[in-house]
């Protein structure tokens, strides 16, 4: 028998061991489509087995300490009684070989981000997560650099002249961080971000200055990079709250009858242009967006929008199963600049967006993609310091969404033809709370 067979039969006797031994749960899917479970265990001194589509890939334990990230503090008589700063729980990563002897005593790059991910997903109240690499990790010193270069994990604060840190066993996984995407783009192809995103936010677009006049905007702004293909897959992240993979995709025309095609008013279109037009020929939408009309109509209006080098229309899904639509867009070049305090600034994003199915509507899922698109919009260009919307004052439902994943009402507007609420997001309040985890949730279906 070869070593790959042995491999694929050892493989296939973990996973027969997994389905049948019940004592496991589902915590992720990863946008890979890789399945994340962890053990579950009666004995606190057992570690925590992570398993990847059933193979164990590290194992996680307690140990009798807490830490605390204490930095401000450092260097001033109130370091050692920082008692403000909350401590966590010190955990020891594992290989698999802790599990099995027979099994790797290494931990890949991929593996170990997938169990930081599953870490900040079960600990998503800690802003800080203290380990330590078992030092039978045989590549523990590859993941600690890893961990540190990437931004993952930093070391006790010190004051400059103070290196001891350096050589403590010790890390800080940073929630901020990880949601940020560190350890992602150019580390492996695990991230929520895919495709052309995920390559812009691997290479930023460098600066050049552009320009547009329209009848609503004269501005000078920076160039914008290239649109993606149409049907491009851009954003993937599992909501473990509800089980099901949310997906953005760039809007598809198909104008050549390349793709599947559905039936719509006599013509065969492509499933993202014929749910477009029936979702604006809905009332709950027209109500909101004022675009009812015929199909023609709605294949110009996209076609425009691929056009506008500010804008990008996206179709969003669950499981593959398209429930909205929404808008990227570049606040500079948009007619919402103009009232905006201060002015727009270069990379400031903006969104427009639509339920149109209505069994995707809710407080949970709304949370959910209005979170997802605000995280799609700060992980693809780290120059993105705001994301800004403009909703209907009267829009009671929408501002309160605003506020639940983390906005604030700046001001309030008036276009020629709506009074708005200007809503902002900064950069650094968005990933320093605890938005993005939909592990629990008092809205959540699995809470009620």
């Amino acid at each position: 028998m070869t070593d790959i067979q042995n491999a694929n039969r050892r493989l296939l006797a973990i996973q027969r061991t997994l389905a049948a031994s019940g004592s496991w749960r589902r915590v992720l899917v990863l946008p890979d489509d890789a399945r994340v479970d962890v053990s579950e265990t009666q004995d606190p001194s057992q570690p925590t087995q992570v398993a990847i589509d059933g193979k164990v890939v590290g194992l996680y334990r307690t140990l009798p300490r807490s830490l605390a990230l204490v930095i401000s503090a450092v260097g001033t008589p109130h370091e050692h009684s920082a008692e403000h700063v909350p401590k966590f729980p010190l955990l020891e990563i594992l290989a698999p070989a802790a599990a099995d002897a027979d099994a790797p005593a290494t931990i890949s790059i991929p593996d170990l981000w997938a169990i930081i991910y599953t870490l900040h997903t079960l600990l998503h109240t800690q802003e800080t997560i203290p380990i330590v690499l078992s030092p039978a990790i045989k590549n523990a010193a590859e993941l600690s650099t890893y961990l540190l270069h990437s931004g993952l994990a930093r070391k006790r604060h010190t004051l400059p002249e103070d290196t001891s840190s350096a050589a403590e066993p010790e890390h800080f996984l940073l929630r901020q961080t990880f949601w940020q995407g560190a350890g992602t783009v150019s580390y492996h192809t695990r991230g929520w971000l895919r495709g052309h995103l995920a390559f812009m936010a691997s290479a930023p677009f460098p600066y050049t200055q552009s320009f547009t006049r329209t009848p609503l905007v004269i501005a000078a702004h920076p160039l914008r990079p290239p649109k993606p293909r149409q049907g491009e897959v851009l954003y993937r992240r599992y909501i473990p709250t509800l089980g099901q993979m949310l997906e953005f995709t760039y809007f598809d025309l198909d104008l050549e009858g390349e793709r599947p095609t559905v039936e719509c008013e006599g013509e065969q279109v492509s499933p993202h242009l014929a749910a477009f037009h029936r979702w604006h020929n809905s009332d709950h939408v027209n109500r909101g967006w004022g675009e009812r009309g015929p199909l023609q109509k709605h294949r110009a209006y996209v076609q425009a929008l691929m056009a506008d080098p500010g804008t990008m229309p996206v179709i969003m899904s669950w499981d593959g199963e398209l429930m909205g639509y929404a808008e990227f867009v570049y606040i500079k070049e948009n007619h919402v600049a103009a009232y905006v305090p201060g002015g727009a600034w270069d990379y400031d994003r903006g969104l427009h967006v639509l339920v149109g199915e209505q069994k995707f509507r809710g407080i949970h899922r709304s949370k959910a993609w209005f979170s997802a698109i605000h995280h799609a919009l700060f992980l693809c260009d780290a120059r993105t310091e705001r994301v800004i919307g403009e909703p209907k004052l009267a829009n009671a439902a929408v501002i309160k969404l605003s506020e639940d994943v983390a906005m604030n009402v700046n001001t309030v507007f008036d276009f020629p033809y709506k009074r708005s609420a200007m809503t902002w997001l900064p950069r650094e309040r968005f990933f320093k709370y605890d938005v993005l985890s939909f592990w629990e949730d008092k809205d959540s279906p699995a809470r009620k």
